[in-house]
């Protein structure tokens, strides 16, 4: 898909932004193609029998923390750590773990490299796997067990994450589904949301540009626990293509009471992703309708227009509405892609690189590694 393409849907394309938009949008025709590729290697190398029963750490820098948030909550048995946490504090969290699965677009960010050397110094028995956009990164010449390359247009051009947090989620679910012998639902499931993504995202596309013409100060993010890797990374996608111009809080619904609101104004847009979860809906809609009786939030729903249950001052069509929260963000993270494209266009930057002034680069760099600590043996009393 070529970024002209993008005019279909009423789209004006910035002048200098080649990347981003068909990136965003070639997403729903990858995920069948990641999917595929993940089943083929898996069954290569074993890796769903490696796999089966193991105690696994997900792990991956900045976007792809939040992919390795995403797959960990559909997978039981399974946690998810960032490396800017694991490289500095790893014996917290390699205890009980037996394999290790790092994500990354690149994995040319200086944790990426530096954990799977790290992680072999601490625990050599600790079985450790990688999937990357860019077969030719640090991480994927690392002394791994196992290496899944995705497809090269997943590997974004432009500095933002779009098409290659998506693909490394659909990849994790995937991996996952495997090793609880689950693939052929996730299989169905994968090529049902593409196609069904691909149908409405010039109804998603339209609906976030007029959400982001009524955007005026600031912004909170919305979901239930099961959604937190879409929440961070649905708020940092404003966050990069805006350079932060929109002061930004991600939360969950029930949390919000207990200080956060006090950062919701009038204007405030309070993006909210609405569960598939029945009881999780109605804490939900008890917290939307609160703000509404105080006066305060643009409320945005990304929900079915069935049950959204006229809370919401405009919907984002959702992608996948009904199917288990865990499973969900791969696919209902277009809308907030796509707010955040609009967005760094409305505000005059240029989304393939929204921070000219390099204060953020598409691979993280000045990260020196130092020395691991001495690992003491501590004697029990």
């Amino acid at each position: 898909m070529s970024p002209h393409q993008g005019a279909s849907t009423g789209t004006s394309v910035h002048a200098d932004s080649l990347y981003t938009l068909a990136e965003i949008l070639r997403q729903p025709l990858l995920w069948p193609v990641t999917l595929e590729m993940v089943r083929a290697e898996s069954q290569r190398v074993r890796l769903d029998e490696k796999l089966r029963g193991a105690r696994v750490l997900l792990t991956g820098a900045g976007t792809s923390a939040y992919a390795a948030s995403a797959v960990a909550s559909a997978w039981p048995l399974a946690s998810a750590v960032p490396t800017t946490d694991l490289l500095v504090d790893a014996e917290r969290y390699l205890t009980g773990i037996d394999a290790l699965i790092s994500l990354a677009r690149s994995g040319d960010s200086p944790e990426s490299a530096a954990v799977v050397e790290h992680v072999r110094n601490l625990r050599p028995d600790i079985q450790h796997f990688a999937i990357v956009c860019d077969g030719e990164g640090a991480l994927s010449r690392s002394n791994l067990d196992g290496l899944i390359v995705l497809d090269p247009r997943t590997n974004d051009r432009s500095l933002v994450m779009t098409s290659a947090f998506s693909n490394l989620v659909v990849a994790g679910l995937v991996l996952a589904s495997l090793a609880q012998r689950q693939s052929e639902t996730i299989a169905a499931l994968v090529h049902e949301l593409s196609a069904s993504a691909a149908d409405r995202l010039p109804e998603i596309d339209d609906a976030c540009q007029r959400v982001t013409a009524r955007i005026r100060d600031r912004i909170v993010v919305l979901s239930s626990s099961p959604l937190l890797g879409w929440q961070r990374e649905a708020g940092l996608k404003t966050l990069e293509m805006t350079a932060g111009r929109f002061p930004l809080i991600s939360e969950t619904y029930l949390g919000l009471r207990h200080g956060p609101m006090s950062f919701v104004t009038p204007d405030t847009l309070v993006l909210c992703l609405l569960s598939s979860d029945p009881v999780r809906r109605r804490y939900e809609a008890d917290l939307i309708r609160e703000l509404r009786a105080k006066k305060i939030g643009y409320l945005v729903g990304i929900a079915d227009a069935k049950e959204s249950l006229g809370l919401f001052d405009q919907l984002i069509p959702a992608v996948a509405p009904r199917i288990d929260d865990a499973l969900r963000t791969p696919f209902e993270i277009l809308g907030p892609q796509l707010l955040g494209y609009h967005l760094s266009l409305r505000t005059g930057l240029n989304p393939d690189n929204p921070s000219p002034d390099g204060v953020i680069n598409r691979v993280v760099s000045g990260v020196k590694i130092y020395p691991q600590r001495a690992v003491e043996t501590r004697k029990s009393k």
